[in-house]
């Protein structure tokens, strides 16, 4: 774990060292990267003033790049430094590029730009997922497009990335495998996957995550414990229980933490580390969101 860690370091490194010295105008950047399903995620802001032109990198590898925010001028994904891309703007754009396409970046007059770039290992991803990319679809340029569904999962991912919470491996899991569909795979026939599982599918999940909460657990081994892919057990097991892999490990371990609440005298700080939440702070707002009130306050009406 350490080494694979101290590599992807030395890989993040080595991009932002190839941005040295930064492009005419680009005050500063900064890139935070975590990885799920073979899809590893990159978040990149910049810092300008001025117009800048600059190389995107990743041409050795598939990716897929998502503008989230910027403040001035429209930026433009580009074919060469210097040649205007064709496509007229449109908000929330992205471009997909197969391995070995260079690609560029502009703007007249910028002051910041946020966006995610998406870099997928299809060999990997495909086997997780067990599907079959469309061929087509994996090797085919699009230079400028907006698709508000990829978009939106995107952004998801993003806000996910920093997150150190256990539940955060399903979700990115779960989103990782979503947008690689949408953007991928052939469609599922209509009616396809609509049922839940069965029974004993069910019985084998649920004991796992028992098991194994608060831990981090990955979308892989609990759709290869139902036999079943990723998308497939995603839907199934949605259709089985109303909601999502990850929100379900995460009701879970609220459930546990109430049931600490109120069979010890733990204090919040204890509680929190032993369901798996950084902190007693973040043990708080989650348990807040998900029942209406803090955790202080839930024990007080409950014991008192």
């Amino acid at each position: 774990m350490i080494s694979r860690q101290h590599s992807e370091q030395k890989s993040l490194d080595t991009r932002v060292d190839r941005l040295t010295p930064l492009p005419e105008n680009m005050l500063s950047l900064s890139t935070v990267r975590r990885a799920w399903n073979g899809v590893r995620v990159d978040i990149t802001e910049f810092h300008c003033s001025g117009r800048v032109a600059h190389h995107l990198l990743y041409e050795t590898e598939t990716r897929l790049s998502v503008l989230l925010e910027e403040v001035g001028s429209h930026c433009e994904p580009r074919l060469r430094e210097d040649q205007p891309c064709p496509i007229a703007y449109m908000p929330r754009h992205m471009h997909f590029a197969p391995a070995g396409m260079e690609m560029w970046g502009y703007s007249a007059d910028t002051r910041f730009v946020k966006d995610a770039t998406l870099t997928f290992d299809l060999a990997v991803l495909g086997e997780r997922l067990a599907t079959n990319f469309d061929a087509d679809a994996t090797a085919t340029p699009r230079l400028r497009f907006s698709d508000d569904r990829i978009w939106t999962l995107v952004k998801l991912l993003s806000d996910a990335v920093n997150d150190p919470d256990p539940s955060t491996q399903l979700y990115g899991d779960g989103l990782t495998a979503a947008i690689a569909a949408r953007l991928f795979a052939d469609p599922p026939e209509p009616g396809a996957d609509s049922k839940g599982l069965a029974p004993w599918q069910l019985r084998r999940i649920f004991e796992y995550l028992d098991a194994h909460l608060p831990e981090r657990v990955d979308l892989a081994h609990l759709s290869a414990l139902a036999g079943l892919s990723q998308s497939h057990f995603s839907r199934a097991f949605k259709a089985s229980t109303g909601m999502a892999p990850y929100r379900w490990q995460l009701d879970a371990r609220v459930r546990r933490a109430q049931a600490l609440l109120i069979d010890t005298r733990a204090s919040l700080e204890h509680v929190a580390d032993a369901t798996g939440f950084a902190d007693a702070v973040h043990f708080g707002r989650t348990f807040r969101k998900l029942t209406g009130a803090t955790p202080a306050a839930w024990r007080r009406d409950r014991i008192s």
